[in-house]
């Protein structure tokens, strides 16, 4: 067997604790299964003296995760920092200029540096993985770069946020409103340090920009992806949605064709047959369109300690197997510049819900902005609501354009009668 591979991790909160646990807990399987023995000999986080559950007297203690690529015993780095830049960035790059593998789980590095830190790792032939970066415990990455490499894909989409799957789930499982749901799944601990991260998409517009260009071979790019959260979904429009056929997720949706590429992060009605609309609660699921193998689906869950930390071992059991190809599966160099598509090229129907005052005429005004603005209504309902004197119209449309939409709603919110913002969600065929 070859000399065991020496790793350094850098962070130590969940997903680090969960590497050491588990490179300890099967040290035998992995070394049989790797061809070596993976051995972590340095660590470091940012208080030394806390209290993780682990023992962790054995190893080095370095103070400065920048070094870490530095020491003489240390054959790659697990970065489990977080944060797009500072100390993570830079011990990324320190990593790959010295040479030595990276493996991290940093989505928001990579979804903003992925095309630069792999032209470092391709310029010091050494691997650059960040399986644990998507969907934490199901293997997107590598099912896309390898499993399904003979294929040409055109499209990714999926539940990339487990947080914001619980919220919309247990809405509609409990009849909780947004904020009761909000207040509890803090209490559970499950939001991101920013809440906004999960909230209003951002974190899974980060996983969406890698895996475009996983799938796609373009250059990460971050800065085009259309973001929208869900914090203007009540329960109201859950339960609307369901008598229309409907149920609601926070989908990850990107398309590539000639060149083009739409990414975009949004609440969406899909159909209930579906069998995404069928994933609830934390779990992640992300569906593949390739021309050789049709659809194919995959559901685990996407965070957490065990379900992160067993992807950062994976990457590095494939390394210590010699696996040091492109980080994104093809030479860096053959990365390509996309032309961003905006949302509003979008076609498509859409579900739109007002909150007006009951009194004679409103009808006659919504329908007549929505013709003017060239959008036809397929399906209205009339509720009541629990404030006297006002009721929810929530209409579905025929296929029309964004820009119509917006154009629609805009005429409407400009009516007396409506009492508040109108909402639209995008109704998505998938």
């Amino acid at each position: 067997m070859s000399n065991p591979l020496k790793v350094a991790v850098a962070g130590l909160g969940n997903v680090g604790v969960g590497v050491v646990k588990i490179l300890e807990k099967h040290k035998q399987l992995i070394a049989d299964r790797a061809g070596r023995e993976i051995i972590i000999t340095t660590v470091c986080a940012r208080n030394k003296n806390t209290d993780r559950g682990v023992d962790l007297s054995s190893y080095n203690w370095v103070p400065d995760a920048a070094t870490l690529a530095d020491q003489d015993d240390v054959d790659i780095v697990v970065e489990l920092i977080g944060g797009e830049n500072g100390v993570a960035y830079e011990t990324a790059k320190n990593t790959l200029k010295n040479a030595k593998s990276l493996v991290t789980a940093n989505k928001a590095m990579i979804a903003h540096h992925g095309a630069d830190l792999a032209d470092l790792a391709q310029e010091n032939n050494v691997a650059l993985r960040f399986e644990a970066a998507v969907a934490g415990g199901i293997p997107i990455i590598k099912s896309i770069g390898e499993g399904l490499a003979a294929n040409e894909l055109n499209l990714v989409y999926g539940i990339m946020n487990g947080t914001t799957n619980y919220m919309l789930s247990q809405m509609e499982a409990r009849g909780l409103s947004y904020n009761e749901i909000l207040a509890e799944t803090e209490k559970l601990g499950y939001l991101e340090a920013d809440p906004s991260l999960d909230l209003d998409g951002i974190d899974a517009a980060h996983k969406l920009a890698i895996l475009s260009s996983v799938a796609f071979g373009t250059k990460t790019d971050f800065d085009n992806v259309y973001i929208e959260g869900i914090r203007n979904i009540e329960t109201v429009d859950i339960k609307y949605g369901k008598e229309l056929g409907y149920r609601i997720k926070l989908l990850g949706i990107t398309k590539f064709e000639n060149g083009n590429l739409s990414q975009r992060v949004h609440p969406v009605m899909i159909d209930r047959k579906l069998p995404i609309a069928g994933v609830m609660d934390g779990f992640n699921a992300l569906v593949v369109d390739g021309d050789f193998i049709d659809r194919t689906f995959y559901q685990g869950r996407g965070a957490g300690e065990g379900p992160t930390a067993s992807a950062v071992v994976a990457d590095l059991i494939d390394i210590a197997r010699g696996h040091t190809g492109p980080a994104f599966f093809k030479p860096a160099s053959k990365l390509v510049a996309a032309n961003p598509v905006s949302i509003n090229e979008r076609k498509g129907a859409y579900y739109i819900r007002l909150h007006v005052k009951d009194e004679a005429g409103v009808i006659a005004d919504i329908t007549g902005s929505l013709k003017q603005a060239n959008v036809s209504v397929k399906t209205m309902l009339q509720k009541g609501t629990e404030m006297d004197g006002t009721v929810y119209v929530v209409l579905a449309t025929h296929e029309t354009t964004e820009t119509a939409m917006n154009d629609a709603l805009k005429l409407i919110s400009e009516f007396s009668s409506v009492i508040e913002a109108p909402l639209s969600i995008r109704i998505e065929k998938l």
